[in-house]
C-alpha cells in the first residue's frame, strides 16, 4: 500500500494525465457527473454521480458501423478504432460491481468488441465510501463500500490519500506515481473501513436479504398478485433503467445521413411500451409485464445464470430518482414475503 499528502492530490492527476485522459467526479448543477480532469478542475466529495460510470463502457450512443451509396453501390465502412487509454478516478463500489455483471453480458461469447475495446483500455480507480447514505443497500450483495474493487482502490483521510493496486494495468499505473507517493502500512485504512462499515450496520436496509431470490425461482414469482398493485403507479418512464449501472439493453437503428446510412445502438429500457416490439407486435402489452420483467431479471433471471450473482448492485439511484418512488427494495419486500 501506498500513500500521499491529501495537497498532492491535484499534482497525482496531473501524473496520471500525462498517461492517460482521466476523468473523475465534478460538482454541477444537478449533481456530481464525471468530467475530464484539467488544472482547476475540482473532485466532488459527493457519495455517488448522478449516472453512473457505465457510460465509459457502454454509452448512451454509440456508432457501430456506416454505410456508403453510391449509385447502386454500397460500401460498409467499419468505423472501429483503439480507443484511447483513459482513467476513471473516484467510482464507488458499488459502480465498480457493476462491471462485473456486465462483463458477463458483453464479454461472453460472442465477444461485444466495442465493448472489450473500452474495458481493455480503460482503469478504474476506485474510492472508499466514508458517508453511505439511507439510500445505500450495497451489502445485500455482499459489496463492501469500504474495500471496493477496481484496479486501483483509493482511500481518503482528512489529510493523506491511500493506494492499493490490485490488477496488472492498477500496478503499472501505481508505479508511475512512485515519485509522489511513499510506502506505508494499512492501519489508518483499516481504522475507516471499521468506521465506514458501523454506519452501513446502521442504515435503514442493513437488513434488506437476498434470500428468497435467485435462480430457480420463477414459479414462485411469475404470477404473484402482488405485481398488479406494485406497477400500477409506474409511470414507464424508464429514468430507474437509465440511471442503473447494471441494465443493459439497447436497441439498434439505421439513421439516413443523405448519401449513405449510420447503423448505431442507443440504451433503450424494459419499461417502455415499445421495447422488443417486432413485426408481429410486443410480447409484453401491458405496464405490469414489463414492471415484472426488470425486477425478475435482476433478481431471478440473471443470478440464475450467472452463478448467484444479481443483477443489482444497491447503488439507491433508482430509490432517489423515481418519481413516484417506487423501486427495487419495495420490489424485494413485497415479493419477498410470499
Amino acid at each position: 500500500m501506498r500513500k500521499c499528502s491529501l495537497n498532492l492530490l491535484d499534482t497525482i492527476f496531473a501524473k496520471i494525465t500525462a498517461e492517460a485522459k482521466l476523468y473523475l467526479p465534478v460538482d454541477g448543477e444537478n449533481g456530481a457527473e464525471y468530467k475530464v480532469w484539467e488544472p482547476g478542475v475540482q473532485y466532488s466529495n459527493s457519495l455517488n454521480t448522478v449516472r453512473s460510470a457505465k457510460d465509459f463502457f457502454f454509452p448512451q450512443t454509440e456508432n457501430l458501423i456506416e454505410f456508403k451509396v453510391t449509385g447502386k453501390q454500397i460500401d460498409v465502412i467499419d468505423v472501429r478504432n483503439e480507443h484511447e487509454d483513459f482513467v476513471i478516478f473516484g467510482v464507488r463500489a458499488c459502480d465498480a460491481a457493476s462491471f462485473d455483471i456486465l462483463d458477463r453480458v458483453f464479454l461472453s461469447e460472442p465477444v461485444d468488441s466495442y465493448y472489450a475495446n473500452r474495458r481493455a483500455h480503460g482503469v478504474v480507480m476506485t474510492m472508499a465510501c466514508t458517508r453511505p447514505v439511507e439510500t445505500c443497500f450495497c451489502s445485500t450483495f455482499d459489496i463492501d463500500a469500504a474495500n471496493p474493487a477496481g484496479d486501483i482502490t483509493c482511500w481518503k483521510t482528512e489529510d493523506s490519500i491511500y493506494f492499493r493496486a490490485n490488477s496488472e494495468k492498477g500496478a503499472a499505473l501505481l508505479a508511475k506515481l512512485d515519485g509522489i507517493t511513499e510506502e506505508c502500512d494499512d492501519s489508518s485504512v483499516t481504522a475507516q473501513q471499521e468506521k465506514t462499515r458501523q454506519i452501513m450496520s446502521k442504515l435503514p436496509l442493513a437488513n434488506l436479504t437476498t434470500e428468497k431470490f435467485g435462480g430457480g425461482k420463477t414459479k414462485d414469482f411469475f404470477n404473484a398478485p402482488e405485481w398488479k398493485e406494485l406497477s400500477q403507479a409506474c409511470l414507464g418512464c424508464g429514468t430507474c433503467t437509465f440511471v442503473c449501472p447494471t441494465c443493459q439493453c439497447y436497441d439498434i437503428k439505421d439513421y439516413d445521413t443523405g448519401n449513405g446510412v449510420i447503423r448505431f445502438r442507443c440504451w433503450d429500457s424494459c419499461m417502455y411500451s415499445d421495447f422488443t416490439r417486432m413485426a408481429h407486435g410486443n410480447s409484453r402489452n401491458s405496464q405490469v409485464e414489463r414492471f415484472r420483467q426488470r425486477f425478475m431479471h435482476k433478481l431471478v433471471y440473471f443470478p440464475e445464470n450467472n452463478e448467484g450473482i444479481f443483477g443489482c448492485v444497491g447503488c439507491g439511484r433508482c430509490l432517489a430518482k423515481c418519481p413516484i418512488s417506487m423501486n427495487i427494495v419495495k420490489v424485494m419486500k413485497t415479493i419477498g414475503e410470499k
